[in-house]
């Protein structure tokens, strides 16, 4: 019998034998920085990832080496460089390229700015966006990444799992407030995930800043298999709820159904 390795998030079972240990525990060490942690020492690093310190140490100096880290000789940075790596996925990915000119034209025909996003793990990462006709407009860039649970694509995108996927999803996931509106409650949070799974769109308001909300909806293709969620996201105060689901809605709705023999 083979030895199997399953990825942590993804579900990939592979022969364990193929596997490169060290490239793995190097990813981990590039995902141990973010926003509460910019700067890190090899002990800080160390104990985010779980390797020695010294282990920690001659990965963050691999990645100096390479161009992906900076370093003063104490602390330990991330470079510019890393973007090539996201960079490259937007490039070599199919769903970027395929959705733009259909988000551009519903973009178009409303005024806002219109995104498309997939789900990593426990984030919402925005994989495409339109050129809002405003000259001021919200929205996410390509690249960004958002906690899932506070936008409303990730309801949406948790909604197109079975329930014990979702339920596998919510025991793992940190709900973290950013707003006096957030929902951080896990019970409230499956009933939101339901309600998006019986309605095929779901409305966030307020969740991860007082005056955005968003409205979102599933991509699916011709098998009915999840591929990406497609949103928009407003000011609070532009739109009703009501006015979101009767101007909105059936853009989103009509992408989607557009989109779905293409995906």
């Amino acid at each position: 019998m083979m030895d199997l390795a399953q990825g942590a998030e993804y579900g990939a079972e592979i022969d364990r034998k193929d596997l490169i240990e060290g490239l793995g525990k190097g990813l981990r060490v590039m995902e141990a920085f973010d926003d509460d942690h910019p700067r890190l020492t090899p002990t800080e690093v160390a104990r985010l990832t779980g390797l020695t310190r010294t282990a920690a140490r001659r990965y963050l100096l691999s990645l100096v080496h390479f161009g992906y880290a900076g370093t003063d000789g104490k602390l330990f940075w991330l470079t510019a460089r890393v973007l090539r790596l996201s960079q490259s996925y937007l490039g070599a990915s199919r769903l970027p390229r395929l959705v733009q000119p259909f988000i551009q034209r519903i973009s178009m025909q409303c005024g806002e700015t219109v995104n498309v996003s997939i789900l990593d793990g426990h984030e919402v990462v925005y994989v495409a966006r339109s050129n809002s006709p405003r000259v001021v407009s919200v929205g996410y860039q390509p690249g960004s990444r958002i906690p899932a649970h506070v936008v409303a694509p990730g309801v949406v995108l948790l909604a197109a799992m079975t329930e014990p996927e979702s339920e596998q999803w919510l025991a793992r996931h940190d709900f973290r407030a950013f707003t006096c509106h957030t929902v951080v409650a896990p019970e409230a949070f499956r009933q939101h995930v339901r309600a998006a799974r019986a309605l095929d769109f779901w409305i966030a308001s307020k969740q991860l800043d007082p005056g955005l909300c968003g409205i979102a909806t599933v991509l699916r293709d011709r098998k009915g298999t999840c591929k990406g969620a497609v949103s928009m996201t407003l000011p609070a105060a532009t739109y009703s709820e009501d006015e979101m689901r009767a101007k909105l809605l059936p853009l989103l709705f009509d992408t989607a159904q557009t989109l779905r023999p293409l995906l």
